[in-house]
């Protein structure tokens, strides 16, 4: 049945005979689905939403309202192919947020993990893929074939250039614009050519249960890594001679090394 019996379903709200609500939806007023919407169990849709498909929702997500979400690309290359949009679960979706499907070009999707916040306004564009338990604070905006990892926060306001990657446990300061890779664990703000990292996201980490050794061996790579006017070859020579190469300090000296943007430094 593409609508279950225990789905509540507003009476002012428009939804398609070609959409799927799991048991326990709930849709407010003024609700737009579409055709190709699939809406896992529990999950809220708040007033004056706009889902369009294919889209596919986990379970027990929350949104609360005035968003539009699976919306086509704003890519002028985009002449109407079927491209989707997956969201997994428990996401909190704020006021006005708008999150895009993928293009043909980038791959035909975007993906969202699980556990996200995305505060009012944010913009989440094409082929975008986001991972688990990040936080996008308000006007956060993502352009198109943005990778965003694990734990990561984006301040508010702040805009991340398309094809440029955010670390996992990363933290953007409010107000910047990322036009090259922001490393993962560290502390990064600013605005373009004048965006600088300031340190491991400490605070971060330890709210997020890393014990202090990791933190520490992190620190200690960091300053061979952002602080010595090392290449990354010759930072990484020095972290093996220390010990400091953890599972923590590879990742980080990985994302370097993978980067095709550059990195911010």
């Amino acid at each position: 049945m593409p609508v279950a019996d225990t789905a509540q379903i507003h009476p002012t709200a428009q939804v398609s005979s070609g959409a799927q609500l799991g048991r326990g939806v709930t849709v407010g007023p003024f609700v737009i689905i579409g055709d190709g919407v699939v809406i896992g169990e529990d999950t809220a849709v708040g007033p004056h939403t706009v889902l369009k498909g294919p889209s596919y929702l986990g379970k027990r997500n929350r949104i609360l309202g005035q968003s539009a979400i699976g919306t086509d690309p704003q890519d002028l290359k985009y002449q109407g192919e079927e491209t989707s949009l997956h969201i997994g679960d428990e996401n909190v979706v704020r006021e006005f947020v708008t999150i895009n499907r993928g293009t043909a070009q980038g791959g035909g999707k975007t993906t969202i993990g699980s556990r996200n916040l995305f505060m009012a306004g944010v913009h989440v564009a094409h082929d975008c893929h986001l991972g688990h338990d990040g936080i996008l604070a308000n006007a956060a905006t993502l352009a198109g074939h943005v990778e965003i990892g694990n734990n990561a926060t984006v301040g508010a306001f702040t805009g991340v250039h398309q094809f440029c990657r955010v670390g996992r446990h990363a933290f953007i300061g409010g107000y910047s614009v990322i036009t090259r890779d922001a490393p993962p664990f560290i502390k990064t703000v600013g605005h373009r050519n004048q965006a600088r990292t300031y340190g491991i996201n400490g605070i971060g980490l330890s709210r997020k249960g890393f014990p202090e050794e990791r933190i520490r061996a992190l620190r200690k790579a960091y300053r061979w890594i952002f602080r010595k006017g090392l290449t990354v070859p010759q930072a990484r020579d020095h972290i093996l001679r220390e010990k400091l190469q953890t599972a923590d300090v590879e990742s980080l000296l990985q994302f370097l090394e993978t980067s095709s943007r550059g990195v911010i430094r």
